[in-house]
Order: C-alpha cells, then structure tokens, then sequence
C-alpha cells in the first residue's frame, strides 16, 4: 500500500501544529491590550485582508458576529472605491496581512491614522508598513509553512485563524456571552435547533386534539385528525388530562370497526392515519 498521502497529510498537520505551538508561546501583552479596544469599542469590529488572509478575515468576522461581537469584513480594495465610509470612529479596525506590506492595506491604513481609529494589525511583520502603523501589532511567529515550496500560505492562515478565534473567544468570555445568546444570533442549522426552548415549539390550547371523556367514538377521531398529532387527550371531569394513541397497532382487532365507523363519517372527510 502506498502511504505517499497519508505522510504528506501528516507532515502538513505536524507543520501546521509546530505553527500553533509557536504563536501560543510568542502571545504577549498585546493580544490583551487588543482584546481590551475590541471589547470597549461603541461601533464594530472592522476585518480586512486581502487574499486568502481576507478570506480567513471573513471567517474571523462571523465568527465574531455570531459570539457577540458586532463586527463587519471590509475588502482593502472596495474600501478605496467608496467602502471607507462603512467606517466610523466609533469602530476599531483589525487588519490582515501576512507580511504587512499588502498594497491594497495602505488606504485604509491611512483612513485609521486620519480619523484616530484604532488598528490592530495582524502580521508576521513587525517592522513593515502594518506593523509600523498599527495602534496595536498581534505578531505572528514566521514559521514554515506546510506547502513543500514555501509558497501557498497554509501554516500561516492556519495561525490567522487560530488567532482570530483567540480573539474572539477572549471577548465572548468578558462580555459573559451565553448559549442563550448565541440562540439569539444562530437559530438556524443543528446549532440552533439544539438550543430550542420547549415553549417555542409546544403546542397549546385550541391547537391540542383533547375531547371531554365522554365524546362518541366518532367525534373523538374527528378531532384527532383535524388537529394532526395521531393521537388524542382525553379529559377526566376533574380536569387531568392523559393521552390515548389511536392508531393500527394498538386498536387491534377493533381496527375493522373502526374502518367501518370512519367510512360512517366520511362526508366530514375524516381520515385515520395509519
């Protein structure tokens, strides 16, 4: 069996990992000092990158978005045809960009200086046009990347994100955000279903199939399949209520007699769900 896959995927996850283990001893007083802008902004989180750093921004972005944090991805080159003026200085910017001298970045690092918006660069270049100009500089550590050419960015994205969600779960955290918060920003997918409250979806009232305990046999199944639950609640005179499942299985021999009696009822246009 030939294993050629198998040790380049291991090799790719082993560099990745030695990329994280070094970001995660090289985090300093500024990761702290950014988390602190971020969490006492009045505006939003501003992300921006270019490239594939501008997609793991994007990813950043709603992961912020989704954890309480408003926060808005901004592309460094629509911003300078008009989208500067999505910013505000009630904003803080976070920019991305592997060796910080990403061209499209300078308008918008302009804008910042312009208009005192904090900027908080991410960045393996400390001395570059980024790091220079950043309020606050998140250094990555320039470790190798996974690619055999040293080319395509995949330990260094990797860090990106791993760096974006550190933030991201930092400012979740101080702002004391809960599940049932989270429920309020991601109602949709398995996510949202797991955090459903019984009340939002209970049925109720008018809407249950229940019948005084002395109904006809007739009136009962009427109401069990306009309402459409395959079973019905019966209610004692004192009020408790308890369910009868009628259906083929537990009716058994009497299932002919019903089929007769819903045949009897047919001009209510009645069916019994088998």
């Amino acid at each position: 069996m030939n294993d050629t896959s198998l040790n380049s995927a291991r090799r790719t996850l082993a560099t990745e990992i030695e990329g994280l283990q070094a970001l995660s001893a090289t985090l300093d007083d500024a990761f702290t000092q950014a988390v602190t802008v971020l969490a006492n902004i009045s505006g939003r989180v501003i992300v921006s990158g270019m490239g594939k750093s501008g997609h793991i921004g994007a990813k950043i972005t709603a992961t912020m978005a989704s954890t309480g944090t408003p926060a808005q991805f901004v592309h460094p080159s629509e911003a300078s045809h008009g989208d500067l003026g999505m910013i505000t200085q009630n904003d803080a910017i976070l920019a991305l960009s592997w060796s910080g001298e990403t061209a499209e970045l300078s308008n918008l690092i302009n804008y910042a200086k312009r208009f005192s918006i904090p900027l908080i660069g991410l960045t393996s270049g400390a001395d570059s046009l980024l790091g220079r100009a950043a309020d606050i500089c998140l250094c990555l550590p320039k470790s190798k990347e996974a690619c055999p050419n040293g080319l395509a960015p995949t330990t260094s994205t990797t860090m990106q994100l791993a760096l974006g969600d550190a933030l991201a779960v930092a400012l979740l955290e101080q702002r004391k955000f809960t599940s049932a918060d989270f429920k309020n920003f991601h109602p949709g997918g398995n996510l949202g279903a797991g955090l459903v409250l019984v009340h939002e979806i209970m049925h109720k009232d008018a809407a249950l199939p229940i019948v005084p305990i002395g109904t006809r046999m007739d009136k009962a199944l009427i109401t069990m399949t306009e309402k459409g639950f395959g079973c019905l609640g019966v209610q004692q005179p004192d009020g408790q209520r308890y369910l009868r499942y009628l259906c083929r299985n537990l009716l058994g021999q009497r299932y002919r007699y019903v089929r007769r009696l819903i045949t009897v009822i047919g001009n209510r246009r009645c069916s019994l769900q088998q």
